[in-house]
């Protein structure tokens, strides 16, 4: 395909993915007023957050497996349709269950996004080539993290369209996506093998994962981490993920290919992704609430706060993509990006509320750097070490990994912050003889930083100053175990072909050996 070519099929692509980043930021500022105009409570609101993540993160292994084995165009719009319809339910919703449910169904959508771009633009696009789109990817991502939160904020402040409309205005980008796959993207007809699905290791997979990421997402909140709930949980989700491994050993088209694993690169990388999406997301999906409550800024200036980040990640993944391109070398820009992503974090381990903007911006921009090097060549190594029967599964891996990453690490170090947070403003009410309960803050919610008196407002502000920068000092021995990890990886040539190219190669060659023992 021309660069013309491509770029027309990337449109469509570049559309769904910005649906996608679209649904899980543009609500970001927008969820206290939903759940206080539904009547929902704070346990309420962990599930309309968590619930798009659980759905996505489950089922992205799902459809990188059916990606191998359907129309991989079809899936794309499937993915999209099922958003649109998780959009509209959300909007129309009219009590809290209906929309978490919504968002359940927002979140198989967005998890057939996540899985099916990356495997499309493998697909169409050489490994030696698919450095120079990473620029676009990082783009979209940009714009769709730092207008997500802008918009959501301007539509719940705009009295005639309001919070409904925060997920009404993904639904004609995904309508305009599916247009445009339809017309753009032509994928050639390869000949398959008769499919068969796993519904038994995709229902294993499913319910094992979705016990231990309900339990990351509410231990230490609706219950103890020492809890008869942890263990039946935990316990639970190990027996169930033993009993898939199981299946998926034993079965002709298992979802995830343990075969994959035997691959040094593909294990390698997705170790390397878990642990970067610990690192990344667990550490900087609180920043915007470090920015409102401990500098007190508005939500829409905090939305604007975290440009230096996105745009140090979009310059770095462009540069970085464009330059292993042109040379075919990519493993010293892994291991740079891990390095930069470390100290970055590191960086942000010694803020506080007096940290002044400049310097933030500074350690915010090196950490997106870091993971504008590192996140996606870690897609592009894999990619280009496993056949291309296996691409959907071993990319949807990756992206299941880092998500499961990410939900992780939000959870475990959301408690973090909680208990740390209450710890300093016992610690600086006690100083203050201020007593506690009598400071207008709730132990359990996000105080409203305008109704506190000034020497309250200045403890709290110290106190999600210190908690902030802890997350990010936990998080900074993830990224250097991500670091050890990529260090041993083994580079190897960019392949020059694609992967619809390889696969057509792939049958090509299995046809002429079935030929040669049917004449021997």
């Amino acid at each position: 395909m021309t660069n013309r070519q491509i770029l027309q099929a990337m449109s469509g692509l570049m559309a769904g993915m910005f649906v996608a980043i679209l649904a899980g930021t543009v609500v970001a500022n927008a969820l206290p007023t939903i759940i206080a105009d539904l009547e929902a409570s704070q346990s309420s609101y962990t599930w309309v957050v968590t619930a798009e993540l659980l759905a996505m993160t489950a089922t992205v292994p799902l459809w990188g497996k059916l990606s191998d084995l359907f129309d991989k165009k079809l899936l794309l719009q499937l993915s999209l349709g099922m958003f649109v319809v998780g959009s509209l339910l959300a909007g129309f919703s009219h009590d809290v269950e209906l929309l978490i449910l919504s968002r359940v169904v927002q979140g198989i959508g967005a998890g057939g996004l996540t899985a099916l771009a990356q495997v499309v633009m493998a697909a169409i696009i050489p490994p030696r080539r698919l450095g120079k789109y990473a620029g676009v990817f990082g783009a979209v991502f940009a714009i769709g993290t730092v207008a997500g939160p802008l918009v959501g904020g301007v539509l719940v402040d705009t009295s005639w369209l309001g919070w409904r409309w925060c997920f009404f205005i993904g639904v004609p980008f995904a309508l305009l996506a599916i247009a445009l796959l339809q017309r753009t993207l032509r994928l050639p007809a390869v000949a398959r093998r008769e499919a068969k699905i796993d519904f038994l290791g995709a229902f294993l997979i499913v319910a094992g994962v979705c016990a231990l990421l309900i339990w990351v997402t509410l231990a230490g909140n609706e219950f103890d981490w020492a809890s008869w709930q942890t263990a039946a949980l935990t316990g639970a989700g190990v027996l169930l993920l033993v009993a898939a491994v199981f299946v998926e050993a034993r079965t002709a088209e298992p979802v995830i290919p343990l075969g994959i694993f035997r691959n040094r690169t593909v294990t390698l990388t997705t170790v390397a992704s878990l642990l970067v999406g610990v690192a990344m997301f667990g550490g900087t999906v609180f920043l915007s609430q470090y920015f409102q409550v401990s500098l007190g800024k508005s939500p829409t200036v905090a939305g604007l706060m975290s440009l230096p980040m996105i745009l140090g990640l979009l310059v770095s993944s462009t540069v970085a993509g464009q330059v292993i391109s042109k040379t075919g070398v990519w493993k010293r820009y892994l291991v740079a990006g891990a390095v930069i992503m470390t100290v970055g974090l590191g960086l942000l381990s010694t803020i506080d509320a007096d940290t002044s903007f400049t310097l933030l911006s500074a350690y915010m921009a090196v950490l997106g750097i870091g993971v504008g090097m590192l996140m996606q060549n870690l897609v592009l190594a894999a990619q280009n070490d496993v056949p291309a029967s296996e691409l959907g599964a071993a990319t949807s891996v990756l992206s299941f990994f880092r998500s499961m990453g990410g939900t992780i690490g939000t959870s475990v170090l959301g408690a973090i912050l909680a208990n740390r947070v209450a710890s300093e403003m016992t610690k600086g009410l006690d100083a203050a003889g201020i007593p506690a309960g009598g400071d207008g803050s709730g132990e359990n919610s996000v105080p409203d930083m305008s109704t506190l008196p000034e020497p309250v407002r200045q403890i709290v502000e110290h106190a999600y100053g210190v908690a902030t920068a802890d997350l990010f000092l936990i998080a900074t021995p993830c990224a250097l175990l991500a670091l050890l990890t990529v260090v041993f990886i083994k580079e190897k040539p960019l392949k020059t072909t694609s992967g619809m190219e390889r696969l057509a190669e792939e049958a090509a060659t299995a046809t002429e050996t079935d030929k040669t023992v049917v004449g021997s």
